[in-house]
C-alpha cells in the first residue's frame, strides 16, 4: 500500500488505516467471548497483510480489551511494532467511572489525559505511542492544562505526535494556540453519506495548517458497502441507494467495486484523508485496501458528490 506523511511531522503511514474499535468482539448476536478474540486477531493480521501500518485505537474500545488484544497479537508477531503506528485515544469516561454515581462526561484535565496515556501503553505493551489523541471535546477544556500534559508526556518519551478527533475547528485552533508542538491529525466522521467537514471548516484548516484528517465511518456505517448497515444516530435520516448507484456505475467503468470507489472518493481529496476501515471481516479489509490502487479524475469526484448532495451544484 503507499504510504504519506502524516501531517507535518516525520511519521509515515498507509494511506488507509485500520481500525480497532471491535477487535475484542464485535457485539453480533451469539458471538462468544473467546470467538470474538479469535476473530479480531484474524482481522488484526489480515490488516497486516493487507498493508494497512496505521493501527486506531482508544481507551474506550471494547472497555480496553481491543488494545490489550493488539498487544498480544504484537507479541505473537515479533518485529511487528517497529514496522507500525499505533494510536489511541482518551477524554471519554463512561458512567461509574470511578466509582458508582459518576456520570458519563468528557474529561480533559491533566490527571486523567497522563492516566490515560499510561493505561493505554501497559494494554498494548509497548512504550511509546505513535500518536495520541483527545477523543470527543471536553467543554471544560484548558488549553493550557492539555498543553502541559502534552508537553509532559512527550519528554518523557511515551508519545511521539499528538491529535484531536471530533473537534469543531474553533476548538482546534485554541487548542492549538496553547500547544507548543504541532497537532498532526483531526479525526471526525467523512463520506459520501456525511458532507458536513467539506462545508464547515474542518478540511479547510486540515490543509490550511497540513493537518491529516483522519475519516470515521468512511462507509457511512456500511450504507456504502455490500454488508449489514451499523447506523449511528447521526446517519437514521440517510438514504444511500442513489449514491451506491452512482458509485456501482463508477466502479463498473473501472473495472472496481463500490467499497473501493467510496473509499477512493476520500482519498482523492487534497487535504490527505485518510479512511479508517473498521470490519473485522478479512475479506472486507482485503476488498478495502484496494481503493489504494484507485484514482478517481475530478469528473468522478464530482459526479459522486452530486449523487450524496442530490441535486445540481449551484
Amino acid at each position: 500500500m503507499k504510504t504519506r506523511n502524516i501531517g507535518t511531522s516525520t511519521l509515515q503511514a498507509s494511506r488507509l488505516t485500520y481500525g480497532c474499535w471491535r477487535i475484542a468482539g464485535t457485539g453480533e448476536p451469539g458471538e462468544g467471548k473467546a470467538a470474538g478474540r479469535e476473530r479480531g486477531r484474524q482481522a488484526v493480521r489480515a490488516a497486516l497483510e493487507a498493508g494497512f501500518t496505521l493501527f486506531d485505537h482508544a481507551d474506550i474500545y471494547c472497555d480496553g480489551e481491543a488494545e490489550r488484544l493488539f498487544g498480544e497479537v504484537l507479541k505473537e508477531l515479533p518485529g511487528t511494532r517497529a514496522r507500525i503506528l499505533i494510536a489511541s485515544k482518551c477524554g471519554i469516561r463512561k458512567p461509574g467511572d470511578p466509582s458508582p454515581g459518576c456520570p458519563h462526561r468528557y474529561d480533559f484535565s491533566a490527571g486523567h489525559i497522563e492516566r490515560s496515556c499510561e493505561q493505554s501503553l501497559q494494554r498494548l505493551g509497548i512504550e511509546t505511542l505513535d500518536i495520541f489523541q483527545l477523543h470527543r471535546p471536553d467543554y471544560l477544556m484548558d488549553p493550557d492544562e492539555v498543553a502541559g500534559a502534552f508537553s509532559r508526556l512527550k519528554s518523557a518519551g511515551k508519545v511521539r505526535e499528538f491529535g484531536v478527533s471530533n473537534f469543531r475547528p474553533s476548538q482546534l485552533t485554541a487548542l492549538q494556540r496553547a500547544c507548543p508542538m504541532p497537532l498532526i491529525v483531526q479525526q471526525v466522521e467523512i463520506s459520501l453519506l456525511h458532507l458536513e467537514p467539506l462545508e464547515d471548516g474542518t478540511l479547510d484548516q486540515c490543509l490550511a495548517h497540513r493537518m491529516t484528517p483522519m475519516a470515521w465511518s468512511p462507509l457511512g456505517g456500511g450504507g456504502l458497502g455490500n454488508g449489514p448497515r451499523k447506523l449511528l444516530p447521526s446517519q437514521e435520516a440517510y438514504r444511500p441507494a442513489p449514491v451506491n448507484a452512482a458509485l456501482d456505475a463508477v466502479a463498473s467503468r473501472r473495472g472496481s467495486h463500490r467499497v473501493a470507489v467510496a473509499l477512493a472518493w476520500l482519498l482523492r481529496h487534497p487535504a490527505g484523508i485518510t479512511p479508517i476501515v473498521g470490519t473485522t471481516d478479512p475479506g472486507r479489509i482485503r476488498e478495502a485496501a484496494d481503493a489504494d490502487t484507485l484514482d478517481l479524475s475530478r469528473d468522478e469526484w464530482y459526479e459522486l458528490l452530486r449523487a450524496a448532495q442530490g441535486r445540481p451544484l449551484p
